[in-house]
């Protein structure tokens, strides 16, 4: 079973930066794709990035390209998600997840990650 567990989250003023970082155990990293939710007070959950097995394919959401880079390091078995630039309504709890579909295709889509960390607190304030 894998475990995901966040971390780097915190209270940042607009314009400033965080990085986050997800550190998976129990597997290899390399057996799945990854990707960042993020969910905010009364919203649902949405998609941020995500990212291919080796780092070939990389996809952002629009409302954060630009801005945040994910990326990841196989042999440290983390992924990270470097936000720049934060604005007040980046405010979430955002969570890692990681998708073992045996492919490189990287998705948005919430029901391809079969396993979640407990996710981590971003403020923003203006």
């Amino acid at each position: 079973q894998v475990q995901l567990v966040e971390s780097g989250g915190g209270l940042v003023q607009a314009g400033g930066s965080l990085r986050l970082s997800c550190a998976v155990s129990g597997r290899t990293l390399r057996s799945y794709n990854m990707g960042w939710f993020r969910q905010g007070p009364g919203k649902e959950r949405e998609f941020v990035a995500a990212i291919s097995r080796y780092g070939v394919n990389i996809l952002h959401a629009d409302s954060v390209k630009g801005r945040y880079t994910i990326s990841r390091d196989n042999a440290k078995n983390t992924v990270y998600l470097q936000m720049n630039s934060l604005k007040p309504e980046d405010t979430a709890v955002y969570y890692c997840a990681a998708d073992p579909a045996p492919s490189n295709i990287v998705v948005a889509t919430i029901s391809r990650y079969n396993y979640w960390g407990q996710g981590t607190q971003v403020t923003v304030s203006s």
